[in-house]
């Protein structure tokens, strides 16, 4: 007769084994932290309509915030907030959907990299649609960067024409 030990399943695993590490998240740039922050600010002025110095000042508070690029945070922040309408205009052309049909962080992140692909001529245009791509990815919805990316092509080819043709084309 069997005993119980004989008739359970063996474990494909020794017992001394150790499972194998996870990943390390991939560590964010002080550049990168910036955006976020940007971001989360610019979603709150979307969603609230708090004033921009509120918002600054809530966002310098929050944990983590010692590791982000202040200087660029603040240019950021300040100049998307300040030129709204004009950037709007730019990505509106793009999109399928007017501002008020889109999500909030889908809003935000086309403020943000609309005023990046207009006045931080330094950062190359290709940076610029990436970190747009990750902060969707990480902060919207499913397929929102998708979206974000094609607003943003058709917007680098528009605003920043001269770098597009510049670069060589693949394929």
């Amino acid at each position: 007769m069997n005993s119980m030990k004989d008739t359970q399943p063996q474990s494909a695993v020794p017992n001394d084994a150790t499972p194998a590490p996870l990943p390390k998240p991939k560590a964010r740039s002080p550049r990168h932290r910036a955006r976020e922050f940007a971001l989360q600010g610019i979603y709150q002025w979307l969603v609230s309509g708090n004033d921009v110095a509120a918002i600054d000042g809530h966002m310098q508070a929050v944990e983590g915030f010692d590791k982000c690029d202040r200087a660029l945070f603040i240019r950021l922040l300040h100049g998307t907030l300040d030129d709204v309408n004009t950037l709007r205009g730019d990505f509106a052309p793009h999109a399928a959907r007017t501002p008020q049909e889109l999500s909030p962080v889908e809003h935000a992140i086309l403020l943000l990299a609309a005023f990046e692909l207009r006045h931080q001529v330094e950062t190359p245009y290709p940076v610029i649609i990436n970190e747009a791509i990750e902060l969707a990815k990480s902060y919207g919805g499913t397929d929102g960067h998708k979206f974000v990316n094609g607003v943003l092509d058709k917007m680098a080819e528009q605003l920043r024409a001269h770098e597009v043709a510049q670069r060589p084309r693949k394929g």
